[in-house]
């Protein structure tokens, strides 16, 4: 599959740049220069990744990044100068799936492309179900892994493809606690370096979408000081 990276940098040389290394790498690159500009791109033609810079003038990286989480769950990663952890939480908290900080190394950046890819075309239902794919269910979440849905007392609910894998990783386990390290290898497919604050703000999403009071959680439970488990549930112990 061909796919289409689209890079928003109000730098055009560095737009230019990132867009001859995913030439290279085989990807077909488009190129915006401010948060809104990208946004209509991703109206108008089907785009599968954004490498997306967060400081521009107009509408920045932030506010597009939030923007765009309102209706698509394309994977985004955010590219700045900044490299405090409070301004990658920011970025993961709008909705960003990976964090790269300037100046970056061309192939680690190639590598995050390639991996967010390869999630989103396994996660976000881009690639043909397999026919192993199975159902998980724990009260009244369910996660069907053929389709790649998720619904809650029958709502459809919009996840974007990490979210997705935290939340089907830990239902199809329903009852175990998993610790953030193991979470972040189970879903990221790298080693754990540092997740917890990564995995804590995509658990807190999770939350918000699939629980009537994320505050007082029925599903994802934290088990202090080990990790996160999705409780083992059965319909009528909802109330």
């Amino acid at each position: 599959m061909n796919y289409r990276v689209l890079v928003c940098d109000d730098d055009p040389a560095i737009a230019r740049a990132i867009g001859i290394y995913l030439r290279a790498a085989g990807y077909e690159a488009l190129e915006a220069h401010d948060g809104l500009e990208a946004l209509e791109l991703c109206q108008q033609q089907t785009i599968h990744l954004i490498i997306m810079d967060i400081m521009m003038p107009g509408m920045d990286g932030m506010r597009a990044t939030e923007i765009l989480r309102q209706t698509q769950n394309i994977p985004v990663i955010m590219l700045s100068a900044k490299s405090e952890d409070v301004d990658k939480i920011d970025g993961l908290t709008v909705g960003a799936d990976d964090y790269v900080t300037k100046p970056f190394n061309p192939a680690e950046l190639m590598a995050r492309v390639k991996s967010q890819l390869r999630r989103y075309t396994s996660l976000g239902g881009m690639s043909e179900p397999e026919t192993t794919a199975k159902v998980y269910r724990t009260g009244e979440l369910v996660i069907d892994d053929a389709s790649k849905t998720v619904t809650v007392d029958g709502e459809p609910i919009s996840l974007t493809p990490r979210e997705y894998g935290i939340l089907c990783f830990l239902t199809q386990h329903a009852g175990q606690v998993f610790s953030i390290s193991q979470i972040y290898e189970a879903v990221w497919s790298e080693p754990a370096y540092n997740p917890e604050n990564t995995v804590a703000v995509h658990i807190r999403r999770i939350r918000e979408k699939i629980e009537i009071n994320p505050k007082d959680p029925k599903y994802v439970k934290v088990v202090w000081g080990i990790g996160y488990k999705v409780e083992k549930l059965h319909p009528k112990q909802l109330g």
